[in-house]
């Protein structure tokens, strides 16, 4: 029982150092796998002994003790429980996100469920993942989500980690500049993250957020061209500065076509990923339906750059004159 109660105080001092210390900025990927293992060690302990009283007396006893310590130790320390152990690893990870001392190598190893070494840590958040799927499943009246439910819990981790380090001041943009580093190429993924963390219920993180996407433009067009349109709608309803820039994008890529004799077709040319003429008309129209008022606005303006080009209405001699013949046709 002795070797009990010191794994238990060990475990609550973890999740101190976890949430409240610099030292996980010494943290390495065995030491998070050690800290899980730890973290599942309490809550089977939990599970074994709840209906055993005498035990679980013991247990609290050493809680207790444990908890006093801890609280002159760290400022802002929270007393952990017994029935608190269920949860060991949620609090673990929490604590972890929000500790703005936690290196960006510990972070990605989060956000990845697919790398099988690291199973102690991802199967966790896997879990996550499938509780709340199945919680959209069972409940018809949760509202619907085109991102899905690991983008979500991704999203809801980096909003996590965005606010923990903006609140104490920390330097929050090297975590949006590495985090994609850690999908292994899967750039796409990244964005559909972003776009759940855009469309969650309002937080501050969210305006740091979109700055940094407005300044990071190649993110921005992987987002306008890989993302469906409907959810691009969504955002553009959510969130106006998201809007604003989804406008500006669209007519950069519109200055970039050049008209293709061979194809009949205005193609891009200098811009990767490209899009084309019929998908920048989709997203224009997508833009108008959610705020009829920005097609004023840009038809003016289009209308200024098809009169600089000659004010022709032969297609292929105008970008602009194509752009809002197209527009017209679709009323």
């Amino acid at each position: 029982m002795e070797a009990v109660l010191k794994n238990v105080a060990g475990t609550a001092e973890l999740l101190a150092v976890a949430s409240l210390s610099g030292e996980v900025e010494r943290w390495e990927e065995p030491t998070v796998s050690r800290a899980f293992q730890w973290a599942r060690y309490c809550e089977h302990l939990c599970r074994r002994f709840h209906d055993n009283p005498a035990i679980r007396r013991v247990i609290e006893k050493q809680l207790r003790v444990t908890n006093h310590g801890l609280r002159a130790a760290f400022a802002g320390y929270g007393d952990v429980s017994f029935s608190d152990l269920y949860r060991c690893q949620h609090l673990l990870l929490v604590g972890l996100l929000k500790n703005p001392q936690l290196p960006i190598s510990v972070m990605k190893i989060l956000f990845d469920a697919e790398q099988s070494e690291y199973q102690e840590v991802t199967g966790y958040c896997s879990r996550i993942i499938q509780c709340k799927s199945a919680c959209k499943v069972l409940s018809p009246l949760a509202d619907s989500s085109a991102v899905g439910a690991d983008a979500e819990v991704q999203a809801e981790m980096l909003m996590e980690r965005l606010g923990a380090l903006l609140s104490r001041g920390g330097e929050a943009r090297h975590i949006l500049d590495s985090v994609p580093q850690g999908f292994e190429g899967a750039a796409g993924h990244f964005c559909v993250v972003i776009a759940a963390a855009l469309l969650m219920k309002k937080n501050s993180s969210q305006d740091f957020l979109l700055d940094w996407l407005q300044k990071e433009q190649s993110v921005l067009e992987q987002m306008c061209s890989s993302l469906p349109s409907a959810l691009i709608i969504e955002l553009t309803k959510k969130q106006p500065k998201f809007r604003d820039a989804f406008c500006d994008l669209l007519k950069k890529w519109a200055s970039d076509m050049e008209y293709s004799l061979s194809e009949g077709e205005w193609i891009q040319t200098r811009r990767n990923p490209t899009v084309s003429f019929d998908r920048l008309t989709e997203h224009f129209l997508g833009l108008f339906e959610t705020c009829p008022s920005v097609r004023v606005d840009v038809e003016e303006e289009l209308n200024a750059l098809k009169m600089s080009d000659g004010d022709f209405d032969v297609r292929g001699l105008s970008v602009w004159g194509d752009l809002l013949s197209a527009f017209n046709k679709s009323v």
